[in-house]
C-alpha cells in the first residue's frame, strides 16, 4: 500500500500537485481559520482526490473540527472521507489510528496539558496498529523550532513518545511543526513528519510517497 502525505495545508490544499498512491492522508490543519465552511469545502477537495481511500485527522487550527464533531463528520462521511478522532479504522488490512492532539500552545483547538490530561487520548491508542497519524511530533523526533533568540526548542510531546515506544507502529505520520518536514527511522519505527507548508505558511513540501511494510501485525 503506497500513502501519499499531505499535513498543514492551512486552506491551500488546492494548489497541491499529488502523486499517484493508493491512500491520500491528512494530518491536520485543514483550514485557515477553522471555519465551517472550509472544513465542508476541504472535505469536498478531499473526497473528490483519485485514491482508494482519503484518511484525515484535525489539527490545532481546526477549531470548527473540535466545536462541532458531529457535524464535522457527517461533513466527511457525505464526501467519501475517513475522519479519525481518536479513533481507528482498518483499510484493506492496514489498521490506521489517528488523533488531533498536541501540547497546550496558547488557547489553540484539540490541546490538553501535559499528564494526564493528555496522557488519556494517548493510551486511547491500540497496542497493535500500522499506521499512527498525529498532528504533532513526539518529543525529539522532527521537532526543533528556532525562536527568536537564536535558540532551538524541541516541541514535539513527551509522552506521545514514551507511548510510541511502548506501541512501536510500522509508522507514525504528523504534522504541526512545519520547519520538522523530513523523516527519520529509530527504535524501529519509520519516523515522517509531513507538513506542505514551511515556517513561513507557503506550501514548499512535496506530498511524502510512503510505502506501508509488508512485514507488519497491527489490528485496530
Amino acid at each position: 500500500m503506497q500513502l501519499v502525505c499531505i499535513s498543514d495545508t492551512h486552506g491551500d490544499h488546492e494548489r497541491l500537485q499529488l502523486p499517484e498512491g493508493d491512500v491520500l492522508v491528512h494530518a491536520g490543519d485543514v483550514t485557515a481559520r477553522g471555519t465551517g465552511r472550509e472544513t465542508q469545502s476541504f472535505m469536498a477537495w478531499l473526497g473528490s482526490q483519485n485514491y482508494t481511500h482519503k484518511v484525515c485527522i484535525a489539527g490545532n487550527h481546526d477549531r470548527f473540527m473540535e466545536r462541532e464533531p458531529a457535524q464535522s463528520a457527517v461533513f466527511a462521511e457525505d464526501s467519501g472521507v475517513v475522519l479519525l478522532n481518536d479513533s481507528g479504522c482498518v483499510l484493506d488490512d492496514v489498521a490506521f489510528w489517528g488523533s488531533p492532539i498536541t501540547p497546550r500552545f496558547f488557547n489553540w483547538s484539540f490541546m490538553r496539558d501535559p499528564g494526564a490530561s493528555i496522557e488519556a487520548h494517548w493510551r486511547l491508542i491500540p497496542k497493535s496498529i500500522d499506521v499512527l497519524i498525529t498532528h504533532g511530533p513526539p518529543r525529539g523526533i522532527l521537532d526543533e523550532v528556532y525562536r527568536s533568540d537564536g535558540t532551538i526548542e524541541n516541541t514535539g510531546c513527551p509522552s506521545l513518545l514514551a507511548r510510541v515506544r511502548d506501541l512501536q507502529p510500522s509508522l507514525h505520520l504528523f504534522g504541526h511543526i512545519h520547519e520538522g518536514y523530513g523523516s527519520l527511522q529509530r527504535d524501529g519505527v519509520s519516523f515522517h513528519n509531513i507538513s506542505t507548508m514551511d515556517e513561513r505558511y507557503r506550501i514548499s513540501n512535496s506530498p511524502r510517497v510512503i510505502a506501508v511494510p509488508e512485514n507488519r501485525t497491527g489490528e485496530v
